[in-house]
């Protein structure tokens, strides 16, 4: 790992202040504010704050019977900046930068509850075979206008006007946010985003960018989990708000992080290429595991009392474990294409995912097919709304469980990350049933 370097200081003399974060186990940026000399000692020395600080439920409140918190002291871990070194802010009025980070024992060990963590092991469980996977991610989001109680479309800075309506793949829905969107791509690049695509969805002031392929998940991840801070913070720069929650709105399609992925050997080759439509014996364990795992890794795919919302028949978003060529009806899709470009991709999960914990079930999933040479059950085809197929679990309470319980997950994740996730679940799942809907819905807008 390349350890970052000052020099991204030095050659930017207008950055003042500097934020050090980690993920949690939401996703939600954890850390501190410091002066630049501070920043710079934790480049060397890192910095420190308690375990518990990455496992706490989406109000940031402890976990009332986690283990991290009284019964150790609640005591510190040791958090050293990643690979991705120092990233501007682009959202905030003064010139601030982000420095990720991660969380360790005090004697180097990687901690077992840090997301990042669990993807970087899943990454070297690839390696360890050589193979590498390739991934990229797309994610879908609304522009909302939560001024008032109800939410809508922000009013469009070009005309003034208010379009509810919505406009897939619309060049008018684009235009009527250029300015955003313009500002949201200069942001990208100066973070090193690989921003791709840009179109408007079914929804409301929806849409969707893709970011690149790239063979580094870890990469993959960072990338998601910086864009959607950009673009919630740009959204509020601009006026309004910006939301990965998974269903805003009960009448309009929800949120999705669809990703994509392909393995390449050690020569470079995409193992699931065998010069034809239907893909190697590979890309079938592949998907087997994927499949296989699906129903037990739905908490990750669906984290929130919100999420389940989304899951649902006729919905565009996959309700059925199954699997298809070219099917977007399907769980897990094989789209069409080039041979060379062969690849699988994963559909269930929502916008309001964790995207470390999210890319280290699927990559995990898969590579337990591939192992194992897991057959897929037989391929769909046509509307799998319409067929008598197991179903993604319904519910939050179901899906915990079945997390908890499986056989699986430990093949995939670190038992303190399991542990945790569970723990922090039903806190949630207890707390958020005391809430109204829109008491629930104003906690998910913003943070997730």
């Amino acid at each position: 790992m390349t350890a970052p370097s000052a020099d991204w200081l030095h050659d930017r003399p207008q950055i003042r202040t500097i934020r050090a974060a980690a993920c949690d186990v939401n996703g939600v940026p954890r850390g501190k504010r410091m002066p630049i000399p501070s920043a710079i000692k934790v480049l060397t020395d890192g910095t420190r704050f308690p375990f518990s600080a990455l496992n706490v439920d989406i109000w940031g409140e402890d976990i009332e019977d986690s283990p991290l918190v009284f019964d150790s002291g609640d005591q510190d871990a040791i958090l050293y900046p990643t690979e991705r070194g120092f990233v501007p802010m682009p959202w905030l009025g003064a010139p601030s930068a982000l420095l990720p980070i991660w969380m360790f024992h005090e004697d180097g060990r990687p901690y077992g509850g840090d997301p990042r963590h669990a993807l970087s092991a899943v990454q070297q469980r690839f390696a360890e075979h050589g193979l590498t996977p390739v991934v990229a991610v797309e994610l879908e989001f609304y522009l909302i206008d939560d001024s008032a109680r109800r939410l809508q479309v922000p009013v469009s800075p070009r005309t003034g006007k208010r379009r509810n309506a919505a406009e897939v793949l619309s060049i008018r829905a684009l235009d009527t946010f250029d300015v955003f969107f313009t500002d949201l791509y200069e942001a990208c690049e100066l973070m090193d985003i690989p921003a791709g695509t840009l179109i408007s969805e079914a929804g409301l002031g929806q849409f969707e960018v893709n970011l690149m392929h790239q063979a580094d998940p870890l990469k993959a991840a960072d990338d998601a989990w910086l864009f959607k801070m950009l673009v919630k913070g740009l959204a509020r720069k601009h006026g309004f708000a910006a939301s990965f929650m998974a269903k805003p709105y009960d009448d309009y399609s929800g949120n999705g992080m669809h990703a994509h992925f392909s393995v390449l050997d050690k020569d470079g080759k995409n193992i699931f290429d065998n010069g034809g439509p239907e893909g190697t014996e590979a890309l079938l364990h592949a998907i087997g595991g994927c499949i296989a795992a699906l129903a037990d890794s739905a908490l990750i795919y669906a984290p929130h009392l919100n999420s389940y919302e989304r899951i649902v028949p006729g919905s565009h978003a996959p309700s059925a474990i199954c699997w298809a060529y070219d099917n977007r009806t399907a769980a897990v899709r094989v789209p069409s294409g080039p041979p060379a470009a062969r690849r699988i991709e994963h559909r269930v999960a929502g916008g309001d995912v964790n995207p470390y914990l999210a890319l280290a079930a699927i990559l995990g999933a898969a590579l337990m097919g591939i192992e194992d040479k897991i057959t897929p059950p037989e391929r769909i085809t046509g509307n799998a709304y319409d067929q008598d197929l197991p179903h993604i679990p319904r519910d939050w309470g179901g899906a915990i469980d079945a997390f908890d319980a499986s056989p699986y997950m430990p093949r995939i994740f670190p038992k303190e990350l399991i542990r945790n996730l569970v723990l922090t679940k039903r806190q949630e799942m207890r707390d958020m049933d005391e809430l109204t809907k829109s008491e629930q819905t104003e906690i998910y807008l913003d943070t997730v």
